[in-house]
């Protein structure tokens, strides 16, 4: 370990991974540390089911009904990927994809008042959704269609509207569309998570839209896909693409200290080594002190005999719970994957619920997502997870901060735009330039679709 590296990151959380790999491929010399003994970090994918229970210190051993412990794989944060976001590109394109599989999410539901629908996101699923009257059917029509003709070098298609200056509500005005339509449009099919989206340009809520029909046009039954045995799977799969091309992996590694001279990074302490590198990467956990808090995300993970109620007894499926719905102001988030996945015992399945933190009683913020799944067998406690982070950099461009809540940024350059572990769950659709986030990036790659709190990778 006491020699000089190109690149040194720490932690290996998906985007950690992701960078890993691709300065690996690019030639760089790479040392991949990690405290933890597995691979993921805090967006890991646990397994046995005895690891799990010892994590959130649930009282005894699991049941004989459970199965076997070796069956399950439960994600600490959950995400889907986006069937035709950038990240699945990327993984198409590295030939990351020789070391997973994957199975499409079987549907797209949204909440309204107490019941769930699915999403309609076709001109004939308009036409037959019970979510809308005649009326507002017809209008939401027109509207699909010319989201689905917009074509950013044909001015024809913009009918006089510019997406790059008016704003999403003057869109939803033009079309004469009501507030039901707005909440389940702008939460469910462009994966917003809060109502700030209304007043900005509407070109991107436009494109995050393209995005979700052309990801559902690809598989039909939803526009997610899911891999097999767990998102812990994809850091894993980067991770063997950064050895392949002679990156160095250490897990089980106590990072001691960053080391600095004259203000700069130039390398990083372990077990009285030192290994030196011209730059540094790293989740925000190892750089505590210059990182603060501005948010937490509450997660329940619930173990079931059965599928959610009202989906047509899909083996898996998102719910999307509009925050207008339950009156809070961010979306609640349910995703639902089974035994079909590798991820969990014959005959069992699980749902994770979870949102952004805004009272003193996390687990009640989520009692509408909770009632949509009773019964539940067993379920993880409700208290908030680690929290969104904020970063300031180091001087000079030396060191990567990632955030949690979905950014990078190095010192005196450009930033790396989104991704973290730590974001409200989802969907991956966005990357530091080559990593992913939520919806569409304008100029940054798309990522893997997920959960919002159980929102992007």
């Amino acid at each position: 370990m006491d020699e000089e590296y190109d690149v040194i990151v720490l932690g290996t959380g998906l985007t950690e991974c992701i960078l890993s790999g691709i300065m690996s491929v690019k030639g760089k010399k790479v040392l991949h540390m990690d405290r933890n003994s597995y691979y993921g970090a805090e967006s890991a994918s646990i397994t046995p089911l005895e690891d799990l229970y010892k994590r959130f210190s649930l009282p005894g051993k699991p049941p004989e009904s459970m199965g076997r412990g070796r069956d399950w794989s439960v994600d600490l944060i959950p995400k889907f990927l986006m069937a035709n976001g950038q990240l699945v590109r990327m993984l198409l394109i590295t030939q990351v994809t020789r070391y997973l599989d994957f199975k499409v999410i079987e549907g797209s539901y949204v909440y309204k008042k107490g019941a769930i629908y699915k999403v309609p996101v076709t001109e004939t699923e308009a036409l037959a959704s019970s979510l809308m009257g005649i009326f507002e059917k017809r209008r939401f029509r027109n509207f699909l269609i010319f989201v689905a003709n917009y074509d950013v070098n044909d001015p024809k298609t913009m009918e006089g509207f510019d997406p790059n200056k008016a704003t999403m509500r003057d869109l939803y005005k033009k079309f004469s569309l009501g507030q039901d339509v707005m909440d389940f449009t702008g939460h469910a099919l462009a994966l917003y998570r809060t109502d700030d989206y209304l007043d900005q340009p509407c070109i991107d809520t436009i494109n995050r839209i393209k995005l979700y029909s052309e990801s559902l046009a690809r598989y039909g039954k939803s526009p997610y896909l899911y891999p097999l045995y767990g998102l812990g799977e994809l850091p894993q799969g980067f991770a063997r693409l950064s050895a392949i091309y002679g990156g160095t992996y250490m897990l089980n590694k106590p990072i001691e200290e960053i080391v600095m001279e004259n203000g700069k990074v130039v390398g990083v302490k372990s077990e009285g080594e030192i290994a030196r590198c011209k730059q540094l990467i790293c989740d925000p956990s190892y750089i505590m002190d210059r990182v603060s808090k501005v948010g937490q995300v509450v997660r329940i993970i619930c173990v079931m005999s059965h599928p959610i109620k009202n989906t047509g007894d899909v083996n898996s499926c998102q719910i999307i719970i509009p925050q207008i719905q339950v009156n809070r102001k961010h979306d609640i988030y349910v995703c639902m994957i089974s035994s079909a996945h590798n991820v969990a015992a014959q005959g069992k399945y699980i749902a994770i619920a979870s949102s952004v933190v805004e009272t003193n009683d996390p687990e009640k913020e989520l009692k509408p997502a909770l009632d949509l799944l009773e019964p539940i067998e067993q379920k993880s406690p409700g208290t908030p997870w680690p929290p969104f982070l904020n970063g300031r950099s180091l001087e000079p461009p030396r060191l990567f901060l990632k955030w949690p809540h979905g950014q990078t940024e190095q010192s005196g350059e450009k930033g790396l735009g989104q991704g973290g572990d730590q974001e409200p769950d989802g969907h991956f659709d966005r990357a530091p330039e080559f990593l992913c986030g939520d919806g569409c990036s304008s100029g940054r790659f798309s990522h893997l679709c997920s959960t919002p709190p159980i929102r992007p990778l």
